[in-house]
């Protein structure tokens, strides 16, 4: 039993601004060092209490997440989102858009070659960080939580996840933070505090997001199993929300995205920025950030209802072939379901809701309907998406927000069909710079 599964979600997850907890102090974990063994085996079939966890060797299995044998237990729903008071300020200065109201971006790029991948890169200096029109300056306070789960000794192990934690921590050292000011959250830990149970998971995105003010930059980082369940709110164009799992997942329950979203982007001013990164599956809008943009040419997505149908559409045939009249059934209804919140007037209003002033900008390591690879790089365990991530900002650090979306993509085509997804809670230009 384990994440991809679709299920009914987990019960007493938390509605808008409700059931928040206490956060961390600054710098509330000591920073743990050493190796950790690797975990075998396809995704959790047990679960974790709150003591320690048992190491030992493990064998290695090949390929991505591997799916569980059923799904995670039911849940009672998740309630309406509220309406948040007094609205959102807007940037003053909306990026450009053509006549018919859609958007124009003009990507002035040139690429470049290494080890037989090309990469895009900005032509001159990106602009930004800028201020005044609701952008960050990042130049204040700096904080980072990092959430890997390898879920070892279960059936459901995975090798990379641990690994991702450590490589994104030393990355984020080179880049201006303090190891005072980073949570490493990781189930290869004795003391069940830095373990990433559900309820420590929670307690350090708030400790992230505490006090944040203008300039600060914030980082997120999260690399372990990720699934879908019902939504019983109507929020969603596909009718699934988006999870991540905690290794506690079987008697805590997952986290939704509605609730990370609550946790994380809610609480956050303008002139705050927020860097996401999920290398989980089933995690494009891991964050339910409203505005979601093209690798192409940094231009804003539009749901497809047909598109996003194509899968239950060739379910519908081959129920029909086969008289399967489950299958036809099943496929039909979530083929409503889509087209029925597609046409919803209440879209506008969710939008609204998962927006925020504050610049928070997720990497996901995948679409909605994908999974992504625990990989194996030069040798080593890592999540692909923390991988790539890596590799392009370490061969060049200068980047826009669309060149790094790019080149994550060219890398990870070389062997992988995830395709990473980026995503906002209100409208960016994405030629600015990325920064941290």
């Amino acid at each position: 039993m384990f994440p991809g599964q679709y299920n009914q979600g987990y019960g007493n997850q938390g509605g808008r601004h409700q059931g928040r907890q206490e956060g961390y102090g600054q710098g509330g974990y000591e920073q743990h060092q050493g190796g950790y063994s690797r975990p075998s085996g396809p995704p959790p079939g047990q679960g974790y209490g709150q003591g320690g966890y048992g190491q030992g060797g493990f064998e290695q299995n090949q390929g991505g997440y591997s799916r569980p044998s059923g799904p995670p237990p039911g849940q009672s729903g998740y309630s309406q989102h509220s309406q948040s008071s007094g609205g959102y300020s807007r940037p003053s200065q909306p990026p450009p858009q053509n006549s018919d109201g859609s958007r124009l971006y003009t990507s002035d790029t040139s690429s470049y070659q290494s080890h037989g991948i090309t990469y895009q890169r900005p032509s001159g200096s990106p602009h930004g960080p800028q201020t005044g029109n609701g952008y960050s300056n990042c130049r204040g306070t700096k904080k980072a939580l990092l959430v890997g789960c390898n879920y070892i000794g279960t059936s459901n192990a995975l090798r990379g996840c641990i690994n991702d934690v450590h490589n994104v921590y030393n990355f984020l050292l080179k880049n201006g933070y303090s190891a005072d000011n980073i949570v490493m959250l990781t189930d290869d830990q004795k003391e069940s505090v830095k373990v990433p149970l559900r309820a420590n998971i929670l307690r350090g995105m708030q400790w992230l997001v505490k006090d944040a003010r203008p300039g600060d930059s914030l980082f997120f980082h999260y690399s372990g199993h990720g699934g879908q369940e019902k939504d019983d709110d109507n929020d969603e164009d596909d009718g699934m929300d988006d999870c991540i799992y905690p290794v506690d997942f079987q008697q805590s329950g997952s986290i939704i995205d509605d609730v990370m979203n609550d946790y994380m982007v809610q609480p956050l001013q303008e002139g705050v920025r927020l860097t996401a990164i999920f290398d989980s599956c089933h995690s494009g809008t891991a964050l339910d950030l409203p505005y979601t943009y093209r690798a192409q040419d940094g231009g804003l997505k539009e749901y497809n209802v047909w598109k996003e149908s194509k899968g239950d559409a060739i379910n519908l045939v081959k129920g029909y072939a086969t008289n399967n009249v489950g299958l036809m059934v099943s496929s039909a209804a979530n083929v409503f379901k889509r087209f029925q919140t597609s046409n919803s007037g209440d879209k506008e209003k969710i939008k609204k809701e998962n927006s925020s002033p504050a610049d928070v900008i997720m990497f996901s390591g995948c679409k909605d309907d994908q999974t992504s690879a625990d990989a194996n790089e030069a040798g080593k365990f890592t999540g692909a998406l923390s991988w790539a991530f890596l590799q392009v900002l370490n061969q060049d650090p200068t980047q826009t927000y669309l060149t790094l979306l790019q080149n994550i993509r060219t890398v990870l085509a070389t062997k992988y069909t995830q395709k990473p997804q980026m995503s906002s809670s209100h409208q960016i230009d994405p030629n600015i710079k990325f920064v941290i």
